[in-house]
């Protein structure tokens, strides 16, 4: 299992298609220190480089901490928020177009034992329901900012099974205008590994 990855054309159709059709049930896996970890893609947040006035690109304004948005889609952009913590996205567009899905929770299935050390916690549904807590239990750090995701230290493995999902309003952007409303946050609808559960409304 895992073994599987993602094609990269995946990653170059429309923002939306690639976070709700190929992301959203995929397998996030690392093999960092040597330790398979993977749970199962959750929750996830779009950000639009162009017009997104919640984006780290907004404008399509490029800096040396937002350059890996700018790549072509399929590599890891990681930021370091709070000083405290990563977080962790998957470019998707073609290159000079800063688009990303933020990955806010999975479901762990594997290396359990690795992630519980990792967080200091035996707890299965605070493992990974944040972006901060998936990187730490993961181990992805601003080391692998930029990677490549279909190689072997950090990768997306295909869904294996049909998925329903919906879609709410993204957390903690209330700076973000009339952005901070727009539904482009997508979970799979109910799964208790995400960081908030979401309102009742119609599955997708």
């Amino acid at each position: 299992m895992f073994e599987d990855r993602i094609d990269k054309k995946a990653f170059l159709q429309d923002p939306f298609e690639a976070a709700t059709e190929v992301l959203l049930g995929s397998y996030l896996c690392s093999r960092i220190g040597g330790c398979l970890t993977a749970g199962r893609i959750t929750e996830l947040e779009v950000y639009i480089g162009a017009e997104d006035k919640a984006c780290h690109a907004y404008l399509n304004r490029k800096t040396p901490r937002n350059a890996a948005m700018f790549e072509t889609g399929g590599c890891a952009y990681v930021f370091f928020v709070y000083g405290m913590y990563n977080q962790f996205n998957v470019v998707l567009n073609e290159a000079g177009t800063a688009n990303a899905a933020l990955i806010r929770g999975l479901e762990p299935v594997a290396g359990i034992e690795t992630m519980q050390e990792r967080r200091g916690t035996d707890r299965l549904d605070n493992l990974t329901t944040g972006p901060g807590k998936l990187c730490q239990a993961l181990g992805i750090t601003r080391e692998q900012n930029g990677i490549d995701l279909g190689g072997d230290l950090l990768w997306l493995s295909p869904r294996d099974k049909k998925i329903e999902w919906q879609a709410t309003p993204r957390i903690g952007i209330d700076y973000a205008e009339e952005y901070a409303e727009k539904p482009w946050r997508f979970v799979i609808r109910g799964s208790r590994f995400v960081s908030k559960i979401p309102k009742k409304g119609r599955p997708r």
